[in-house]
């Protein structure tokens, strides 16, 4: 298997739905087309092909098994199309969903939490960036961080009025690379709540961020 396809293979995503999508992939990308991710579905059931999603440095990419696998329907948004992107968490998986901003909403389940996660990441990434890195509304926030941890996080947070040492005393002292993927997703979503209360720069938020995401 080559290198580029083992670097898509950290979090248990199938070989075999991997090196498809990467082949079907090499002529759809665009000019200086970058893949940042890409995560696959695990469903109960063995015997139904999954979808996978493929992100890029341009576009949310859905790829979806047809005909037994010989061929594949491709659908795609670009960043500026998104408006907000949620995970949910639950027994079987997590469910990776995002909305446009013509209210369009994807929903892709029983993708692993890692996956999940990991996904989430890289498009909050993207969709910061193209907003050149200012802070989204009140309300995208709060959607965007729709996970069963981070909803119960949220619910403990300090008002506005808060002092970096409140949010701080939540923090764990252990290093981050001592710290459970739960644990480091919990941290980034800590040093957002304190930018979005105006607790640190933007600056530190991106560097903080770069950190804890190497780790993940």
């Amino acid at each position: 298997m080559n290198e580029q396809l083992k670097k898509f293979l950290n979090e248990e995503q199938d070989p075999k739905a991997i090196e498809k999508v990467m082949s079907k992939l090499s002529d759809l990308l665009m000019k200086n087309e970058e893949i940042g991710y890409i995560a696959v579905q695990k469903k109960p059931a063995i015997t139904v092909l999954p979808d996978s999603i493929v992100v890029t440095n341009k576009r949310i990419i859905i790829c979806q098994p047809k005909n037994l696998g010989l061929s594949m329907n491709f659908t795609d948004y670009s960043w500026d199309e998104i408006e907000s992107t949620f995970v949910k968490e639950g027994i079987l998986g997590s469910d990776f969903s995002f909305v446009t901003k013509t209210e369009i909403s994807v929903t892709i389940e029983y993708i692993p939490k890692v996956q999940a996660r990991k996904m989430y990441a890289f498009a909050k990434e993207q969709i910061d960036l193209l907003k050149g890195g200012s802070g989204l509304n009140t309300n995208a926030v709060v959607e965007e961080v729709d996970t069963e941890e981070v909803s119960s996080f949220a619910e403990i947070m300090p008002a506005q009025t808060a002092s970096f040492s409140e949010f701080s005393s939540m923090d764990t002292d252990k290093p981050l690379n001592e710290l459970s993927s739960d644990e480091l997703f919990e941290k980034l979503q800590n040093y957002k709540k304190l930018l979005d209360n105006g607790l640190i720069l933007q600056g530190e938020y991106d560097a903080l961020k770069k950190e804890i995401l190497s780790y993940m």
